[in-house]
């Protein structure tokens, strides 16, 4: 399997992107190839010693672009690091490609480069939900801040077949976002796509609203564009601020220093059960971590590309690589083309 790697993609680009794919060639049994400007890539890759062992090879692209500028760029930009990524997998020279750089000139170049997925108007950013107690995806995240009802359906079945043939759940739960669980609770879009919905072959469960996103009420929520980027990076920000709140109520104040003190007699006591609790608190703090799923995958492309934060360290690249290769094993384009294909037959109608 290979994967492409934007090795001039992200906000710490080359560096932390050739350290997170060196480690994926180790660990990941791909090959990588990176893409940029060859000079750059390999002065990068020199850092890491002899790597003559590691399936990794270059690419070279004369052109970068850069995270400020406009999706125009791809157009403009013929032999940067992202179009000569895109145009490696269209030509069948490599399975996937990854980028942590510029998302609007990703999702352009996968546009140009690959095309639609036919019976697809609209492709989205699909991205794990890491609040839910299980394995939970949301999409759009962002590639379309105003779909139609039907756009939201498209949504809803790529969905279903990503977390079926990637995550491995069976007959994925759909939840439509809205501001109350009734049939006629939401906007004009909201309500006609609940319509749609119901009368598909899915397993739509009904709206769920902001709360019920972390209670397992779907392994699939569906969105606008506009929502599903406020939903993630509100989540992500509320994280953080208790994160930072914890760590100011224990250290901050000579109270709050004197609790701290007395309480590691206890603590030592404690040791061996909070030593027992450890293994609970890691799989938590790797749940919770955004760089552990890397990348968001973009559905509705032929062909497998995914864009990473663009705030991505060498972790996240790392993660976002093997995003790539679990979508790559999982044949998501092909599941979709084949699930657009296939006769369904409507399900029975949804009942609250």
């Amino acid at each position: 399997m290979k994967i492409v790697v934007d090795a001039m993609g992200g906000d710490h680009a080359p560096g932390v992107v050739i350290d997170g794919s060196v480690r994926a060639a180790r660990e990941l049994g791909v090959e990588v190839v990176l893409v940029g400007p060859e000079d750059i890539v390999r002065r990068e890759l020199a850092h890491h010693g002899d790597i003559s062992g590691l399936p990794i090879s270059v690419v070279h692209a004369s052109q970068v672009i850069e995270m400020h500028e406009h999706t125009m760029a791809v157009r403009e930009k013929k032999d940067s690091s992202m179009a000569v990524g895109i145009k490696l997998v269209h030509e069948g020279k490599a399975d996937a490609f990854m980028t942590a750089g510029n998302s609007g000139a990703g999702m352009a170049a996968a546009l140009f480069g690959l095309g639609r997925i036919r019976g697809i108007d609209r492709p989205a950013f699909c991205t794990a939900y890491p609040a839910a107690p299980n394995r939970c995806i949301l999409l759009d995240m962002g590639a379309n801040a105003d779909p139609k009802p039907e756009h939201l359906l498209q949504n809803a079945m790529m969905g279903s077949l990503y977390a079926e043939h990637v995550l491995g759940i069976p007959r994925p739960r759909i939840g439509l976002v809205s501001n109350g669980e009734e049939p006629d609770k939401g906007s004009m879009v909201v309500r006609d796509a609940f319509k749609l919905l119901t009368a598909s072959s899915l397993n739509f469960v009904g709206n769920v609203e902001g709360k019920d996103i972390p209670r397992d009420k779907a392994d699939v929520i569906v969105t606008d564009g506009f929502t599903g980027n406020v939903i993630v990076k509100l989540s992500e920000g509320i994280l953080s601020f208790l994160l930072r709140f914890l760590k100011q109520q224990f250290t901050n104040g000579l109270l709050n220093k004197i609790a701290l003190v007395l309480m590691i007699p206890s603590a030592i006591l404690m040791l061996p059960g909070l030593l027992l609790m450890l293994p609970a608190a890691l799989a938590l703090k790797r749940k919770m971590d955004w760089r552990e799923y890397g990348a968001a995958p973009v559905l509705g492309v032929d062909g497998v590309v995914l864009i990473a934060h663009g705030r991505s360290d060498a972790k996240a690249i790392f993660g976002a690589i093997r995003a790539a290769k679990a979508a790559v094993a999982g044949r998501v384009v092909e599941a979709i083309e084949a699930g657009l294909t296939a006769p369904r037959e409507p399900t029975a109608q949804y009942v609250k």
